[in-house]
C-alpha cells in the first residue's frame, strides 16, 4: 500500500487560504481539503472559480472524488463543500466538536431554531477516528486551539495541519476568536510536532511574509527547527506571545459574514420571498475586537 499520497494545493490569493487536492496514486481516487467559495464583501457577489479549478484538476488527472473535507468552520472564506457535493455527490466531513461552534454561534447570530447538530454534513469525525481515500489510510487528529472543532487530517505522510502552524517564517494561528484557547493550541502544535520528522505539514493559509511567493509545504523537522513561534518556547512562552500578539489583531473581515456559512456546512442563506439571499450582520457581537 502506498503511504504516499499525491497532494496538489491551490492558492487563493483574495484570502491567503490553500485548498487541497489529496489522492492515491495507486486507484485515483481523492479528497478535496477545505475548498473556498468565491465572495466579494464589497459587491455581496459569490462565485465558484476557486472550486471549479479544483473540479478542472481533478477532471485533467482523471481522479474520482470520494471525500469532501473542511479541517474547522473558517472565520475569513466562504466553504464551497456544499457546491461541490451537489456537482460530485461525494461525502461531507468535518470534526465532530463543530456542534459546539454551531451552538456558540447559533446564540450569535440569534438563530432559535437553527439546528446544531451536524446534521449539515455527512460525516462528523472524531479525533482517533479513520477512514480511506481508495487504499491510503487516514485518520484524524484532534487539534482544537484556533476554534473549538479544529482537526487534522493525517494521510500517508501527510499532515493537513489547517490554522495551527502556518509555514515557519509565519509562525502560528490566532486563538482569540469565539471558543479558542492558546493553551489547547500548544498542545495541539505538541500533539503535531510528535509525528515523525520527515512527515509532510500542510498549512491552511500563507500571508507571504516580506512579499515572498506562496508557500504551504513544510515538514515535522524544519517545524521544530525554525517555526518563529514556537522553536525554543516552551508553554508559558508560547502563550504569552501568542495572546500579546493576538490582542494586536484585527478580527478577519469576513468573520460575521462567513460564519453564518459555514456552520451550515458551506450553504448560503435560503432565498427569501423576492427571490434574494441575504446575510444576518450582527452588530457589537464581538466586543473588545480591535479596529
Amino acid at each position: 500500500m502506498n503511504r504516499k499520497p499525491v497532494v496538489q494545493g491551490f492558492f487563493d490569493k483574495r484570502t491567503f487560504s490553500v485548498q487541497y487536492v489529496v489522492s492515491d496514486p495507486a486507484t485515483h481516487k481523492c479528497a478535496i481539503i477545505d475548498p473556498v467559495l468565491d465572495y466579494d464583501e464589497k459587491s455581496g457577489s459569490t462565485a465558484t472559480t476557486n472550486a471549479d479549478r479544483l473540479l478542472a484538476y481533478i477532471e485533467e488527472q482523471g481522479l474520482e472524488l470520494e471525500w469532501i473535507l473542511d479541517t474547522h468552520p473558517h472565520a475569513d472564506h466562504f466553504s464551497s463543500a456544499h457546491y461541490l457535493k451537489e456537482r460530485t455527490g461525494a461525502q461531507t466531513a468535518i470534526g465532530s466538536h463543530v456542534t459546539a461552534v454551531q451552538q456558540l454561534w447559533k446564540g450569535i447570530y440569534n438563530w432559535p431554531e437553527f439546528p446544531a447538530d451536524g446534521s449539515q454534513w455527512d460525516r462528523l469525525f472524531a479525533g482517533g477516528d479513520s477512514f480511506t481515500i481508495g487504499e491510503l489510510e487516514a485518520r484524524v487528529l484532534f487539534s482544537p486551539g484556533h476554534t473549538l472543532a479544529s482537526i487534522t487530517y493525517m494521510i500517508g505522510d501527510a499532515a493537513f495541519i489547517h490554522d495551527t502552524l502556518f509555514m515557519p517564517d509565519s509562525g502560528s494561528a490566532r486563538a482569540d476568536f469565539p471558543g479558542g484557547s492558546a493553551n489547547c493550541l500548544w498542545n495541539s502544535i505538541q500533539q503535531i510536532l510528535s509525528l515523525p520528522g520527515d512527515t509532510r505539514l500542510f498549512v491552511g493559509h500563507d500571508y507571504q511574509p516580506g512579499g515572498r511567493e506562496p508557500l504551504w509545504e513544510t515538514t515535522v523537522d524544519e517545524q521544530k527547527r525554525s517555526n518563529a513561534h514556537v522553536n525554543g518556547k516552551d508553554e508559558a512562552a508560547f502563550v504569552a506571545l501568542r495572546t500579546a500578539r493576538d490582542k494586536t489583531l484585527p478580527m478577519p473581515k469576513l468573520i460575521l459574514h462567513a460564519l453564518q456559512v459555514n456552520i451550515r456546512g458551506g450553504r448560503l442563506p435560503e432565498p427569501e420571498e423576492d427571490g434574494q439571499r441575504y446575510l444576518k450582520i450582527p452588530l457589537n457581537a464581538l466586543p473588545g475586537s480591535v479596529w
